[in-house]
């Protein structure tokens, strides 16, 4: 997007955002002045992130769901290992994991081929890849009971009307999915949106590593941790209203059929 574009619509320091408007004077103010353009850009870290993630985890969970109730065992038992393994490590580690051991492994396998390489990945890329790990690993697990609360009726219905596997499960299965999915998929947001904090601790400069960052040059910590506490309420506040619009366009979607 335009430079300009992202400074109009900016809604903290926009010409109508919040922090241009009535926190010129403060330390919240923008420019040099304050600290709102930094805290700013680590709103549209923290919401870019998980944005990012989100798509990756459902897409992975959905094929991990579909794994899990595969007629081949082995299927079964992988993606069984693989939500037993992200569910049960804490996600600070699997961030750790992702963006130290990486690298490591990268390096070593340059040297193994004759090519000493510094390598650093992108601290963005590990944390969606991070925890979009974790949040595949919880989602195929709503996504499996979603599939459980299907009537295997449906199925039936579908070949019995001449449809391949692929269309029943596009033009059947899915619809009902989506709809029994959502309250658990929304949930699993939320915390996704809580989680991006960790990326903090590689560098990233989210809501809270900026926020961080005010405190201690400023000596005010009181003020910028609750103002990051109340980024994180507003963020989540909004999706609870897009989710709640989704899920009754969903309901009504499928009242429709």
């Amino acid at each position: 997007m335009p430079g300009f574009l992202t400074t109009w619509f900016d809604p903290f320091c926009g010409p109508v955002g919040l922090f241009s408007l009535f926190l010129s004077d403060s330390l919240l103010a923008c420019g040099d002045a304050g600290w709102g353009d930094e805290i700013a850009g680590g709103v549209l870290v923290t919401v870019s992130l998980a944005l990012a993630t989100l798509p990756l985890g459902l897409v992975a969970g959905f094929f991990i769901a579909l794994a899990k109730q595969s007629n081949e065992k082995s299927l079964r038992l992988a993606a069984n290992v693989y939500t037993t393994i992200f569910r049960g490590l804490p996600e600070l580690l699997t961030l750790f994991l992702v963006y130290y051991g990486a690298q490591i492994g990268i390096q070593q396998a340059m040297r193994a081929m004759g090519a000493d390489l510094v390598i650093e990945i992108n601290a963005f890329i590990a944390g969606m890849v991070a925890l979009g790990l974790v949040f595949s690993a919880y989602s195929s697990e709503v996504i499996v009971s979603a599939f459980h609360a299907i009537p295997r009726g449906q199925y039936e219905a579908g070949n019995a009307l001449g449809m391949r596997r692929g269309t029943t499960m596009r033009k059947i299965i899915l619809p009902q999915l989506v709809r029994i999915a959502l309250p658990g998929l929304g949930n699993l947001w939320m915390i996704l949106l809580k989680e991006t904090a960790l990326v903090s601790v590689i560098g990233l400069s989210d809501i809270l590593r900026q926020t961080g960052v005010a405190a201690r040059v400023t000596k005010e910590a009181f003020m910028f941790f609750g103002l990051a506490c109340l980024l994180y309420l507003v963020l989540a506040i909004l999706s609870s209203i897009v989710i709640s619009a989704i899920e009754q366009w969903a309901s009504k979607a499928e009242m429709k059929r």
